[in-house]
């Protein structure tokens, strides 16, 4: 399905009947990756996920989001589609746990004009990583080249030499985004949301693989620590996506959170 979300043309998924869940996909992702919690949660739930702005078959922003972006426009396509509703559960993958976090740690129940009783946070980002000695040896190449480039007047003369040097010393993530998306990567990654951990009081299940190297364990073993009513559950083997890498572990664990069968 598509709705009209601040002037751009979303793509979402409204599936099952009962309490509401909303899914928040990662950088990168669209909601379809979503499709086997979809099809476990709709037993009890009442489960919607989107497309957000600039990924899937959504439409690109038309300036670059920072998280509270994110978080606005999830309040938005909210409002305009279940205004009626007073309690929303939210599970959210990696970016979508940022979303999440900032949301509780920013805005009151009056502003949402909801309740949250828990939340699930899978793999989430939020841990403002700590550079590497490799990642920190490009971002100083990187910097030099650019000031050459710059000074020379190099860049000035051809524009497209600085996107060129980006692509090549950034992330695969930054490397394949248009450049409205690079320009939110940067503003998401770079934005620490460890102090509005303390908020997200409701309780709240971290869904974690022990191979993540993304976002890795010891970001959940932090956030655990952090938010006041957490529990954090370990999945062997699984990466990044631990939804994906083992679909019966991750199932049983969210079911026994939301309290549903297998």
């Amino acid at each position: 399905m598509n709705a009209e979300i601040d002037g751009l043309n979303i793509y979402y998924r409204d599936e099952g009947e009962g309490p509401l869940l909303v899914l928040l996909h990662g950088w990168g992702s669209n909601v379809d990756l979503f499709d086997t919690i979809f099809k476990f949660a709709k037993k009890k739930y009442h489960v919607v996920g989107m497309d957000m702005p600039g990924f899937g078959k959504s439409d690109e922003p038309k300036d670059a989001f920072e998280v509270s972006d994110f978080v606005d426009f999830v309040l938005h396509f909210i409002k305009k589609l279940y205004p009626d509703e007073k309690e929303i559960m939210f599970l959210g993958h990696s970016m979508g746990g940022r979303v999440i976090i900032k949301m509780i740690g920013t805005k009151d129940a009056s502003e949402l004009g909801f309740e949250i009783p828990r939340v699930i946070l899978t793999d989430s980002a939020g841990i403002k990583p700590v550079p590497s000695g490799k990642q920190s040896s490009r971002t100083k190449r990187y910097k030099f080249y650019k000031n050459i480039l710059t000074k020379t007047g190099i860049a000035k003369a051809f524009p497209g030499t600085i996107e060129s040097l980006q692509k090549k010393f950034g992330s695969a993530d930054y490397a394949a985004a248009s450049p409205i998306m690079r320009k939110s990567l940067v503003k998401v990654v770079n934005e620490d949301l460890a102090p509005y951990m303390p908020k997200v009081s409701m309780p709240a299940l971290l869904i974690w693989g022990d191979q993540d190297t993304a976002t890795p364990l010891s970001d959940g073993q932090q956030m655990e620590k952090l938010m006041p009513n957490a529990g954090l559950a370990v999945i062997p083997g699984a990466g990044h996506y631990s939804f994906l890498d083992n679909v019966y572990m991750y199932n049983k664990i969210l079911g026994s959170f939301l309290n549903i069968e297998m």
